[in-house]
């Protein structure tokens, strides 16, 4: 069963997700980051996290990937596992 995931670009370089972030959706969701980024066309694609309640590895491993191309906007659930997991420090994590 896939956890429920809304994705949505905004103006500019933004991309928004809400739900929960985990294996069974993770795909999606870095296929969008890729679209979303290579859409910025070299300006940092801001990933908007603050109504995403769960994040696990599979959906840090695809920020990973691109965290030289995004920053990173969240609330105080996911902050400290940005943090703690060194994401922080890859790319700008700033809290909403």
């Amino acid at each position: 069963m896939t956890t429920a995931l809304t994705l949505t670009t905004g103006p500019g370089a933004v991309l928004t997700a809400a739900g929960e972030i985990d294996m069974s959706n993770a795909e999606t969701f870095a296929a969008a980051l890729t679209s979303a980024v290579t859409s910025a066309a070299g300006s940092p694609l801001t990933v908007d996290l603050t109504a995403v309640q769960y994040l696990d590895s599979a959906g840090l491993a695809a920020l990973f990937v691109q965290a030289d191309h995004i920053e990173v906007l969240t609330g105080p659930i996911l902050a400290p596992l940005l943090e703690i997991s060194g994401l922080s420090e890859m790319t700008t994590v700033r809290w909403a």
